[in-house]
């Protein structure tokens, strides 16, 4: 089976778990939803009507990856709310605080998680027109809608490698130092079955595509959105006791979920 691989680095990064906010805790590699935005980046796809989208959401993805080291820093998360002004400057008509201006609503400390230096590695298996597309404007991005990032704006990214490559079956136990996403819809080899019960790790619910309020109306893409999520688990390295796909160009096995399986 032939699969883009899209190996990246990134000095940092933050994947951000839903619904923690004193403390924003990332997943150790990025969800679907995550690496399905960065895709329809590359490709300028602003539009879930375009030719591009319609054959990117039929593919399968598979995504694992390893880290450094992750560290907690401090940061100010600000908001333009009137009641935190007013309780921070005593005032709704004056920014000053101090003798200086200061910024308009308020403010608070915050903690976040970041991974040093993240490597990832992308597999993505379609129709292979439509990968040699992708594989055209990963490298030359002319179309693409924002600067190029995964997960946060001010995390940027190296692309290690963009290449097609093929897949082999393997049943090998080993510790690959990799985090891998075992999802519970799964594109596999007709020669074996995948039994997702059998497999190890820690179960969640991940966000795969979004759904834009109001978009044909405002075509505002940062607008509030709804998710489908797919079932799965995140595996720390450790695969024993079953059959799997394999990438021999970068030593990891590959999970390709089945995107048009999320709910």
């Amino acid at each position: 089976m032939k699969t883009l691989l899209i190996k990246i680095y990134q000095p940092t990064a933050h994947y951000r778990m839903p619904f923690t906010y004193q403390r924003r805790h990332t997943y150790p590699i990025p969800p679907y939803s995550t690496v399905i935005g960065f895709l329809c980046n590359m490709l300028g796809i602003d539009n879930q009507e375009n030719e591009q989208f319609k054959k990117l959401a039929v593919c399968k993805l598979s995504i694992s990856g390893r880290f450094e080291q992750k560290l907690t820093e401090y940061i100010w998360f600000r908001n333009l709310s009137k009641g935190s002004h007013e309780k921070y400057f005593g005032s709704i008509e004056t920014r000053k605080k101090n003798g200086e201006i200061n910024h308009i609503g308020g403010q608070s400390p915050m903690r976040i998680d970041v991974l040093e230096n993240m490597h990832l590695n992308i597999h993505l298996a379609g129709d292979e027109n439509f990968l040699l597309d992708l594989e055209k404007y990963l490298h030359n991005p002319v179309n693409r809608l924002e600067t190029v990032h995964l997960g946060r704006a001010e995390d940027w990214l190296v692309f290690e490698s963009i290449q097609l490559v093929d897949l082999d079956k393997s049943n090998r136990d080993k510790n690959y130092n990799h985090f891998f996403w075992i999802p519970q819809h799964i594109e596999t080899d007709e020669t074996f079955d995948f039994d997702f019960d059998k497999s190890e790790g820690l179960f969640y619910n991940l966000p795969v595509f979004a759904t834009i309020k109001d978009y044909n109306t405002t075509y505002n893409r940062h607008a509030e959105r709804s998710f489908s999520y797919m079932r799965s688990k995140l595996n720390d390295g450790a695969i024993t006791g079953m059959e799997y796909l394999y990438d021999k160009e970068s030593d990891v096995p590959v999970f390709l979920a089945d995107l048009s399986c999320s709910n």
